[in-house]
């Protein structure tokens, strides 16, 4: 759309309310309401919206060490441009569209430290190549008869959940809230975020649901912004939802799942053989993200907490490994029903995860893959929790943060500049925990040591 045809659209569907937002590095859906005259302004000619976005992190606490932004640069305001493409009405609210924006440096130049910039980038790239990126994503999260005013006044205890007990794919708990499940089913598909499936997970309160597939950039959208539009929606219920990987230790954890694969000109799926097999391409590319895997680590579980999922038994990978419909790998191959649906699963990315940073950082692995025509190694058929043979994921997010900064090959694909910052971040939230007081450390030491 161009800006005419923009403000046409505003009017043919009585838009009187107009949200700007854009993603800050953990992800976190960043923004403001304007006025229709402000919105027409920016569309022509951008607006400016200040770069702590990228010095600050997901609680506003500004980093204390240099980047390209910072208390040395005064925290400067760039240049956002507002998607047009990405238009869609917010069906919560009343009259009222969201349009997503990206950040350019003084130069007019992509912000380097753009994870949205980052995967289109390599979307273009895979259009070079002669395919087109093809994702989905999967999440798990809870519901609790929260608000945020209780979660804090309780200090994040004995919080209510949705339903108590253990009851994954339950028909009867999901008709029970057939009035939430509705709601989401029905405003996602409005807000441009189609839904394949939502079911009842193992859990008290716990849901997955399965976004359905886009191409590109669009992918990645429609995964940031369910998350954002269901922290907006559930309030609307009288609730709360975490996609905080690990909430409660004695219960699994929250994936965010990533499903991908690579499209031929002719429409074809690239990573089907033909026999109901994959092709040397996904063969290629899947050895790519095994290859890279301990050093994208920090992008797939980018938390403390996200390292707490990772528990052998509650679906979460611990190692790296591949297997054809084999849930304990850190990918799992599907060959589909048809070779339409044949794909490859990233099972080790946390809800936690940024869906832009973490789609763009398997995308750069696997075209590295195809890139370098590496070997795939042998699939795990059985239980691959208790393969010893297989090497083992970074159990932290401090040695999976080093693993990143000494990543030659992901500098090459990724940048340094961004790896550089986000290396930054990443230890920044290490250093945060490592001088926190936890009531585990209360409760073991206080009285008896």
């Amino acid at each position: 759309m161009n800006a005419d045809s923009t403000l046409a659209k505003l009017d043919e569907h009585q838009i009187t309310k107009i949200r700007l937002g854009t993603f800050d590095l953990d992800g976190i859906l960043r923004g403001k309401y304007v006025s229709r005259d402000k919105f027409a302004s920016a569309v022509e000619s951008g607006m400016s919206f200040c770069d702590v976005l990228f010095g600050w992190d997901m609680n506003d606490d500004l980093y204390d060490r240099e980047s390209l932004t910072g208390w040395q640069t005064g925290y400067p305001d760039a240049l956002a441009r507002i998607d047009v493409d990405s238009f869609r009405i917010v069906p919560w609210e009343q009259n009222t569209a969201l349009f997503l924006m990206d950040l350019f440096d003084e130069n007019g130049d992509p912000y380097p430290l753009s994870a949205r910039h980052l995967l289109s980038r390599l979307v273009e790239q895979t259009k070079d190549a002669g395919f087109t990126l093809r994702a989905s994503f999967e999440y798990e999260y809870f519901f609790f008869r929260e608000s945020a005013q209780t979660l804090h006044e309780k200090g994040f205890r004995d919080l209510v959940p949705l339903s108590p007990g253990m009851f994954g794919y339950s028909a009867s708990r999901a008709s029970t809230h057939s009035g939430l499940v509705h709601d989401i089913v029905d405003a996602m598909q409005d807000f441009d975020v189609e839904l394949e499936g939502i079911h009842t997970e193992t859990g008290p309160g716990v849901y997955e649901t399965a976004i359905r597939y886009a191409d590109g950039v669009s992918a990645a959208d429609r995964g940031a912004l369910f998350k954002a539009g269901m922290k907006e929606l559930a309030p609307r219920h009288d609730l709360t939802v975490t996609f905080m990987a690990k909430w409660n230790a004695d219960l699994p954890g929250c994936s965010g799942h990533i499903h991908q694969s690579l499209i031929s000109p002719d429409g074809t799926n690239a990573f089907a053989d033909g026999a109901g097999g994959f092709s040397n391409l996904a063969r290629n590319y899947l050895a790519g993200a095994l290859h890279l895997m301990p050093a994208a680590t920090a992008f797939f579980c980018p938390t403390i907490n996200s390292y707490k999922r990772a528990v052998p038994g509650v679906w979460s990978p611990v190692n790296i490994g591949w297997g054809v419909e084999n849930r304990t790998t850190a990918v799992r191959a599907i060959p589909g029903n048809t070779e339409k649906s044949t794909r490859l699963e990233c099972r080790l990315p946390g809800a936690d995860a940024n869906p832009h940073l973490a789609l763009a950082v398997s995308l750069a692995c696997g075209l590295h893959g195809i890139d370098q025509q590496l070997d795939l190694p042998d699939p795990v058929g059985g239980n691959a929790y208790e393969d010893t043979t297989l090497p083992e994921l970074p159990s932290s997010l401090d040695h999976a943060t080093r693993e990143l900064a000494g990543s030659e090959v992901l500098r090459d694909l990724i940048g340094s500049t961004f790896i550089d910052h986000y290396v930054m971040t990443r230890d920044y939230e290490v250093r945060r925990y490592e001088k926190a007081v936890t009531d585990w450390e209360l409760k073991r030491y206080f009285e008896i040591i």
